[in-house]
């Protein structure tokens, strides 16, 4: 795998889901992509990338044609089966076992997907997260208690990895004593440079699935006032109930998902924040501002860097032909800053009409239903880091000065998200 800086002439040649020298800026590959077209075929694993806003919409809203089967990995590893005929829907069903974590919500594909979510979204109704504001309030401030004095964090170890991770182990009822083991389970990210990239996406959820068996059958033997026995005692829109399997994945992929992209979007938003002073001020003395910035950083800076589907019928798609079994890639990055859509896409526009037509939570019958909760996590977060710390900076020991910064993120082709992020502040007014 290539570690150097890649220039225009050879990203013909890039394969991006092993070349790690397109992991901590690959908006120039995808400017590349984008230059060729707003859906163009890639040179390896028969994958076609969708740059296009406009495009990629479409992929999203029409799950006849594109299967999510392989939403998790895209086309790593292999299909499990050699396409044949006009329409592999049905070994698409013959073969989903065999798709990594292929009987997972996030990968279902019509009545079944819609049966799970129609659970999902008995969780996250507007009442709830209501009254989970306070816990979320209480919560910021008792994190930001425990490094205030040092006058320095990491963010992402010191605040945002244990904030989201808390905040979702609250409201699904996980027992206090088991946060601590949930959180070094969750810090394990697939890794681009694994040997199997599909193994090591699979394997911070698999670990989730044998806590919540043993939570999700409590439940059912004794039901509490919490989400989980909700999910343990629901039933689904034909009036039957679901597997206890089915339980136990949607508890975990609800836990996992939950944590990671808020913890992803918060550290983006903040990163920003330390280096724009200008926008730190200004949403200082504008609060009501705050919803604007995540939403631009949402577009900008998206938590996942890739959606995939599943070709399922021959198509064609921005001018180019799509045959059943190709990888459909949504460059979920590119297609935020298609200047087609959005004006002066690269920079930060706190008035940006129709700012909320990015697609950082994705599209169509499979948007993330916890969008809302992370909306709401990273807005608290960022008022009360606000309100408690002054003159927040990056910090230039560990990141380098302004002209020179260095960022890791981490190496998966699949998310994108700081490694670490190190600020420096001084004690706010707000501070109690």
């Amino acid at each position: 795998m290539s570690k150097g800086v890649i220039g225009v002439s050879t990203f013909q040649d890039v394969d991006f889901f092993t070349d790690l020298s397109l992991v901590n800026d690959p908006y120039p590959y995808l400017e590349y992509l984008r230059s060729l077209g707003p859906v163009s075929p890639l040179p390896h694993r028969n994958v076609v990338a969708v740059t296009g806003h406009e495009e990629a919409v479409a992929v999203y809203n029409d799950a006849k044609t594109f299967s999510s089967v392989n939403a998790v990995t895209g086309p790593i590893p292999d299909l499990p089966f050699k396409p044949h005929g006009e329409d592999i829907g049905p070994q698409i069903d013959q073969f989903r076992p065999q798709f990594p974590m292929g009987g997972q919500v996030v990968t279902l594909d019509g009545a079944p997907h819609a049966a799970i979510r129609s659970l999902i979204m008995r969780l996250f109704t507007p009442s709830r997260l209501k009254e989970n504001e306070q816990f979320l309030l209480r919560l910021s401030d008792e994190l930001i208690d425990q490094f205030i004095e040092r006058g320095h964090c990491e963010l992402l170890s010191d605040y945002a990895n244990p904030y989201a991770t808390l905040v979702i182990a609250n409201l699904l009822g996980v027992p206090e004593e088991h946060h601590k083991t949930l959180r070094e389970t969750l810090a394990v990210v697939p890794a681009q440079v694994d040997e199997d990239p599909a193994r090591a996406a699979a394997v911070p959820l698999m670990s989730l699935l044998g806590f919540f068996r043993e939570y999700v059958t409590e439940r059912l033997r004794e039901p509490r006032k919490d989400v989980l026995s909700e999910l343990a005692t629901a039933k689904l829109p034909d009036g039957s109930t679901p597997t206890l399997e089915e339980i136990i994945g949607l508890a975990g992929f609800l836990f996992g998902a939950g944590q990671d992209t808020t913890a992803r979007l918060l550290s983006a938003s903040m990163r920003i924040l330390g280096e724009r002073v200008d926008l730190q001020e200004l949403l200082r003395r504008e609060r009501h501002r705050i919803p604007d910035l995540i939403e631009e950083v949402l577009r900008i800076d998206p938590p996942v860097k890739c959606n995939f589907r599943l070709a399922r019928v021959p198509t064609t798609l921005g001018g180019v032909d799509i045959q059943p079994g190709t990888t459909v890639a949504i460059f979920i990055g590119a297609a935020n800053r298609d200047p087609r859509r959005f004006e002066r896409p690269t920079e930060i526009l706190l008035d940006r009409p129709r700012a909320k037509e990015h697609l950082g939570f994705s599209r169509g019958a499979h948007a993330c239903a916890g969008a809302p909760l992370a909306r709401t996590e990273v807005r608290i977060s960022i008022e009360r880091l606000l309100d408690r710390l002054a003159d927040i900076r990056i910090s230039e020991e560990k990141h380098g000065p302004p002209e020179r910064r260095r960022y890791s993120y981490d190496p998966t082709y699949l998310l994108r998200g700081l490694e670490q992020l190190h600020m420096e502040f001084t004690r706010g007014q707000g501070s109690r």
